[in-house]
């Protein structure tokens, strides 16, 4: 089997994934981050940059939860643009949108590797819990990359590694067993919630994913680490060339 035959399993699987557990996504986000999902990304926002009028692309953006919190920032006189390939996420997403009033903020069906933008558009480009879930890592970065403006801010929060010794095995147990019991629970789809945890445990470390922001152009790469480690906040910025 080839690259390009590996590739597209992969999309037409998390594509499949995340379109089956639409419905409850944003329950099942609460109830995995003990609701610190909202505060995770208000501390990935307020790393942006942002300032009313700006223009801004949130990758991967599910129900649009981190596009919101840009919204926010840009004001109305903004522009928020969340790209995501499951249908059933843009239009929950597209729901929400209409029922806070954020009209700053549309949403499009799009692949992360191929993003239907010209170069150097958006002031900061946002990924929250989705590039481990690319086809292809550096392809979305790189795509990521390119819309960026130079000076531009790419923002990737996603899941990390518990550092402490005496907290690794408790985070273990509680993504690996309670997470996919929980989703059981709540009626979402067992088997996707055990490739959630399966897919962060095997993602890049840190540091690996700090080297591909700098192999696509960013600088200034920042590093931060919340609870304990389990979620990690990437911020670099784009070259001026």
């Amino acid at each position: 089997m080839n690259k390009v035959d590996t590739h597209r399993e992969k999309e037409a699987y998390i594509e499949g994934l995340f379109s089956a557990i639409a419905d409850r996504y944003d329950l099942m986000n609460s109830i995995i981050s003990l609701s610190r999902h909202r505060a995770w990304r208000r501390f990935a926002v307020s790393k942006a940059g942002l300032k009313p009028g700006d223009c801004a692309l949130d990758c991967c953006c599910g129900s649009g939860d981190f596009a919101f919190e840009m919204a926010r920032a840009v004001g109305d006189q903004g522009r928020i643009v969340g790209a995501d390939f499951s249908q059933p996420m843009i239009e929950l997403a597209r729901q929400k949108a209409a029922e806070r009033g954020m009209r700053q903020a549309e949403f499009i069906t799009a692949n992360a590797g191929a993003l239907p933008f010209a170069d150097n558009i958006f002031d900061c480009v946002t990924v929250g819990f989705g590039v481990r879930n690319l086809a292809d890592v550096d392809e979305g970065l790189a795509e990521m990359a390119r819309v960026l403006k130079p000076g531009g801010r790419l923002i990737c929060l996603e899941t990390g590694q518990v550092r402490s010794k005496l907290l690794w095995l408790p985070w273990k147990l509680y993504f690996h067993v309670f997470t996919p019991c929980a989703a059981k629970i709540m009626g979402a789809k067992k088997w996707a919630y055990e490739y959630l945890p399966r897919s962060a445990m095997s993602f890049l470390s840190r540091e690996e994913l700090a080297g591909k922001f700098e192999n696509c152009g960013l600088s200034e790469i920042d590093i931060t680490d919340l609870m304990f480690g389990a979620v990690c906040v990437h911020v670099g910025t784009k070259v001026d060339r």
